[in-house]
């Protein structure tokens, strides 16, 4: 009997989700979503379509009630609210919303429920915890964790040199939420967009590499001595926000402009809108560099990680659509093929201790043509 699996969400990371399934005799799938074009816009493929205001619990709870999986792909803003709702109707989930509260506060309602949920499992959060956690698993002692990683058009324009899947807000609250890292075993905080280095990656050449929060779950499920997250782009890109941010550009205080009031940040997003959107077919690639250094029975040993995607011009599917949505496919898989069983929440680190779990999703995104090259050697 097919697993009916239900997708919340049919924007840029939600179609590829849903066409990977589709395409999996195991499954039955249903995509919902408020935008009727975004629904259409996933073809003809056997794939169910339901419009839906997913951020009203009385239209979404009902509609839970048929399936057997969830995979939560709504907005940052509704994800948590979305997540609970899936729980307390009972249903397995696989989680790439990606919002500010904590997804353990959700831990004991959802082993009271008896649902297994895999939080934050796209590429960054996502695997990127994950093979940091198997890496710490080769540890005796973790000293350090370095996560590198961006998305960005293969084409540099100027004056940006930038595209982003994301809302152009969304983005901009990257740049202006302080970076939490470790530091001695001790998290800190840091301004985004500091501490600007340059690193050099196959097939691109040199990026900088900035602060950023990102962290997220790590810094509470891995004891590392150092650890921090940074965002790549192209070079100079971060001294140029930093103008925005050092000049209003991102306040949210609203001030009088013609008998009307605005905040900079809402006019900022609205002008940057055309500028930042990665359009339709416009080629794009995903780079991530993850280091974890620490010795192993008395001998110091480094873990690389390393990923390069593109845009696929055959499916028309963007790198980070394509890197965040078949890792969260791989979940769904990994959850029907019962390889993980446990009741509660769980983040991609505490998979990454399973080496089963590990080669299952490394194997399953490589088929797929998301390749991640790993090196360990002895320092």
């Amino acid at each position: 009997m097919k697993t009916k699996i239900i997708i919340l969400g049919a924007g840029l990371v939600g179609r590829p989700i849903a066409l990977d399934l589709a395409a999996d005799s195991n499954f039955q799938v249903t995509v919902a979503d408020i935008d009727r074009k975004k629904l259409q816009q996933l073809g003809k493929n056997g794939l169910r379509r339901v419009k839906v205001d997913l951020s009203e619990s009385s239209e979404l709870r009902p509609l839970l009630a048929d399936y057997d999986m969830v995979v939560n792909a709504v907005p940052g803003f509704m994800g948590f609210k979305s997540l609970r709702n899936c729980i307390e109707a009972g249903k397995d989930v696989v989680d790439i919303a990606f919002y500010p509260e904590d997804v353990f506060g959700l831990s004991e309602l959802a082993k009271v429920n008896g649902v297994r949920v895999i939080a934050d499992m796209g590429v960054a959060p996502g695997m990127s915890n994950l093979l940091a956690g198997a890496a710490a698993a080769k540890l005796d002692k973790v000293k350090n964790v370095d996560i590198f990683v961006g998305g960005l058009p293969k084409v540099r324009t100027l004056p940006w040199e930038y595209k982003a899947v994301f809302s152009p807000t969304d983005v901009i609250e990257e740049y202006t939420r302080p970076a939490r890292l470790v530091e001695n075993h001790k998290i800190v905080t840091r301004p985004a967009l500091t501490e600007i280095e340059l690193l050099e990656f196959e097939k691109v050449g040199t990026l900088e590499a900035f602060n950023s929060d990102g962290l997220r779950s790590l810094m509470f499920t891995i004891d590392a001595e150092n650890m921090r997250e940074k965002t790549l782009r192209y070079p100079g890109y971060a001294e140029k926000i930093k103008l925005l941010a050092a000049n209003g550009f991102f306040s949210s205080k609203k001030v009088e402009i013609d008998g009307q009031k605005v905040s900079p940040l809402s006019l900022t997003s609205k002008l940057l809108f055309d500028q930042w959107k990665l359009q339709e077919h416009e080629p794009d690639f995903t780079v991530m560099r993850i280091i974890v250094e620490g010795t192993s029975k008395g001998k110091f040993m480094r873990h690389t990680y390393d990923l390069y995607d593109e845009y696929h011009p055959c499916t028309g599917i963007h790198s980070m659509a394509r890197t965040t949505g078949y890792a969260a496919t791989m979940a769904v898989r990994l959850l029907a093929e019962g390889l993980y069983n446990e009741p509660g929440i769980t983040v991609p680190e505490f998979l990454g201790k399973d080496t089963r779990i590990v080669r299952f999703m490394l194997k399953g995104l490589k088929k797929r043509g998301v390749v991640y090259r790993t090196k360990t050697e002895e320092l």
